[in-house]
């Protein structure tokens, strides 16, 4: 080691401090020993001499150490996630009209990030793999071109496959069944349900060979039936014998006692946009709540908290999927697929210890 060296200086990392690297920012942060401080690689603040300098891989290791955030740092952090939206909504532009979709190194390098930071900014403002968004848009464009197309060939062209082996080698992934029984609302495919009853009212649970495909709640158990039979018009429903019992007999209890927990397969179907706030939902924790426009937020849409709402409302998995932890912004409950009341009385049991 050369002696006019310190060590920090033969560091790679010390060079993407020098030349304030953006595409290194989200792998490290580095803290001043001097000021107490830390610091993203791309941040704007006065070099601090090597020695003074130590490397953390995260900001909550820097945070651990005692180092706190600098108000440049934090000005920096709401600039770098305007950025980072920005590119997340050129990225999804260029899955959504591009076919095939572009790989993850494509998407990276017209980002100017390395592949492994581009996923984890990505995954972090769309609550999805570039991968995973990539699916949800092909589904979604199946499923609207099966509704209008001639034939299953035509849909399946017009949704960007170019070969028929390649469209049915992801049609269950995509779809849950087979295109041809899609197409016809479900034709030849077998649905399980059982009508129960709650503290909460009447309760429908469906389930698809994939997994849970509804939880309807309501006060009259033949308007529920019928609302499952619209969603599946043509589909075999099947009444429900004594193993599938046992399964609406576990909602049931989860609707009563939260604290069970509920952990099913579920078979989710929705708009990639539906899909992603559906799994924002699903990471508010039981006995908490975000409000629509927090959630907006999470997805990296933060002007869409009306769409939010219209996605909490098209969810079909009451209870599994959580729509009743968002209210507004207020803190208001309102808004709710199966009632007000009943949304007040699942967060009051939430939050019971």
């Amino acid at each position: 080691m050369p002696l006019n060296k310190h060590p920090t200086e033969l560091d790679p990392r010390w060079s993407a401090v020098l030349s304030r690297d953006p595409s290194a920012d989200g792998q490290f942060v580095y803290g001043v020993k001097t000021t107490g401080i830390y610091c993203r690689p791309s941040s704007l603040a006065r070099l601090p001499k090597p020695q003074n300098v130590v490397f953390f891989d995260t900001e909550e290791q820097a945070r651990a150490a005692g180092f706190r955030a600098s108000k440049r740092a934090a000005a920096d952090q709401t600039q770098m996630a305007g950025q980072h939206a920005a590119m997340v909504a050129a990225a999804c532009r260029q899955i959504e009209t591009t076919e095939p979709p572009p790989s993850l190194k494509a998407l990276a390098h017209s980002a100017g990030l390395s592949p492994f930071h581009f996923h984890r900014v990505f995954k972090a403002v769309t609550g999805l793999t570039p991968k995973g968004y990539a699916t949800a848009q092909r589904s979604r464009r199946v499923r609207e071109r099966l509704e209008v197309a001639h034939s299953v060939t035509d849909a399946l062209y017009d949704a960007g496959f170019n070969s028929n082996s390649r469209f049915y080698e992801s049609a269950d992934q995509l779809l849950g069944m087979k295109p041809s029984d899609y197409r016809a609302a479900g034709q030849n495919t077998d649905i399980r349900f059982a009508v129960g009853q709650c503290s909460l009212g009447a309760i429908v649970v469906a389930q698809s060979q994939r997994g849970v495909c509804a939880i309807l709640l309501g006060d009259d158990p033949q308007v529920l039936v019928r609302e499952l039979q619209d969603k599946f018009r043509q589909a075999n429903l099947i009444g429900a014998d004594h193993a599938f019992e046992q399964l609406i007999a576990k909602v049931v209890g989860f609707i009563e006692a939260p604290a069970l927990g509920l952990d099913l397969p579920l078979d989710v179907r929705g708009t990639a946009f539906q899909e992603r706030v559906w799994m924002a939902l699903r990471d508010i924790a039981p006995g908490s709540t975000a409000s629509y426009a927090e959630i907006a937020q999470r997805i990296g849409a933060p002007k869409a908290f009306r769409a939010v709402a219209q996605a909490c409302g098209a969810n079909c998995l009451a209870v599994a999927i959580p729509c009743h932890r968002v209210v507004r912004s207020d803190g208001d409950v309102s808004g709710y697929r199966w009632g007000v009341e009943r949304k007040r009385e699942l967060l009051a049991r939430e939050a019971q210890p």
